[in-house]
């Protein structure tokens, strides 16, 4: 495979190439490559940037500069694919370095024009790129440090790079989890030992144990990765045992109801209880709380849960049945935080839901999973109905999910399709 690089400072290149294994796979011939200056391409004392249009600071690498050297280069090499670099590109990741790949290897010959300055000129990219990638949401002085990144992760996929390719298909990310933790001599350093799982020869013992600190390791830095990387049934099964138990509560009482949002209680309704306890179902959930403090109300939902867990609800509906088999009905908050306390010796982290912004209280998003994954508790996720939850109740939150929203002003959404929403956004798979 041959690499092209053009740069405005092809000097950096030099020992970047000339260490390591990219080095040894040079000198094997299992890859070219050739750097280049872009001031090869223009005249003695002539300029390649010129200043952007309109308003805003800064220089652009012209465009007929660019021309120059890709037509000069791809005169020699044959056509390239061309990877330009940009805040605003695709992210980086290992999916997207196999696809790359497998592209690049049909021409076999990858050019890769890294910026600097501002930028290039938009009509550039337009013209020429196959691929515009960025390392992360920040901004560095050029796109030569992510040139290299992108070089060290795509040619560790090139067979003869690296001496065994199953070093590169156990690595971090090439599945749904990073990698496990690896140890060597001493056994003991600064008083931490070595797992004694890893030095006693049991492989089985090892495999089990190495698989499990995958998952964990993952769920704590990674589950955004995970989510959506995650196809294999077993792969589900395993991460759902480690991830933290959750609860739902919707909450009848401790609500605002009415015009003059007055704090009170709603009346419970089947349609709620069936769809948030499919969802509940769906995402995993280990429990469906109802709360009512009306002892008529109470009757309706014990009518309710009676009958899709007798014989004649069973076999009526066997989904709907085992969609409710972990419905239960709660007076109050205190009864649902004590039911779940006793399950797991630990008392559950209160999240609270809102259509509405409340700037006091501590804010978590859908990509803080493993921000309230590392307390080690069980979760609920409390629901309000009516005009949603009253003060006192959103006071004792320890975090609020920031609101469902669209990019519409209306904002009212039925709760049995916000928790429908909230669910998925925050345990769901969603592959890409």
């Amino acid at each position: 495979m041959q690499i092209s690089i053009i740069s405005v400072f092809p000097e950096l290149y030099q020992p970047f190439l000339g260490t390591s294994l990219i080095s040894r796979a040079i000198k094997q011939g299992t890859i070219g490559c050739q750097v280049q200056s872009f001031f090869k391409y223009v005249e003695p004392k002539e300029r390649i940037d010129a200043p952007t249009f309109g308003h805003g600071a800064g220089m652009l690498i012209r465009p007929e500069v660019v021309e120059r050297a890709v037509q000069d280069i791809e005169s020699v090499h044959g056509t390239a694919y061309k990877i330009f670099f940009s805040p605003a590109g695709t992210k980086l990741d290992q999916k997207l370095l196999e696809h790359i790949y497998q592209q690049a290897s049909e021409k076999k010959h990858i050019m890769l024009l890294p910026a600097r300055y501002e930028g290039m000129d938009a009509r550039v990219e337009a013209v020429y790129a196959d691929q515009i990638i960025s390392v992360g949401d920040f901004v560095l002085m050029g796109g030569d440090i992510p040139a290299m990144m992108f070089l060290e992760g795509m040619l560790r996929l090139l067979p003869g790079v690296v001496g065994k390719y199953e070093s590169v298909t156990a690595d971090s990310f090439f599945g749904p989890f990073v990698d496990y933790p690896e140890f060597c001599a001493p056994v003991v350093w600064k008083g931490l030992m070595v797992p004694e799982v890893v030095r006693q020869g049991d492989h089985g013992a090892l495999a089990h144990w190495r698989r499990i600190q995958s998952v964990t390791r993952t769920l704590a830095h990674h589950f955004s990765w995970l989510r959506t990387h995650i196809a294999h049934k077993q792969d589900k099964a395993l991460v759902l045992q480690h991830v933290p138990p959750h609860y739902v509560v919707l909450m009848h009482s401790q609500v605002m109801v009415g015009p003059e949002r007055t704090i009170g209680t709603t009346s419970v309704t089947s349609i709620d209880i069936h769809d948030i306890s499919r969802s509940s179902r769906t995402y995993g959930i280990q429990g469906f709380f109802v709360v009512t403090p009306l002892v008529d109300q109470q009757k309706i939902v014990t009518t309710f849960l009676d009958f899709w867990n007798s014989d004649v609800g069973i076999e009526y509906n066997q989904s709907r049945h085992n969609a409710l088999q972990n419905t239960q009905l709660a007076s109050d908050l205190e009864q649902v935080i004590d039911t779940i306390t006793a399950a797991h010796g630990a008392n559950p982290l209160l999240i609270t839901t809102a259509a509405r912004h409340y700037e006091h209280i501590p804010k978590v998003t859908y990509h803080d999973q493993s921000q309230v994954f590392a307390h080690n508790r069980p979760v609920l996720i409390i629901l309000g109905t009516g005009r949603g939850l009253a003060p006192e109740l959103l006071e004792r939150a320890d975090y609020m999910l920031i609101p469902v929203e669209g990019l519409s002003e209306f904002n009212h959404l039925s709760v049995r399709s916000a928790a429908a929403i909230i669910l998925d956004r925050w345990l769901g798979i969603n592959p890409v």
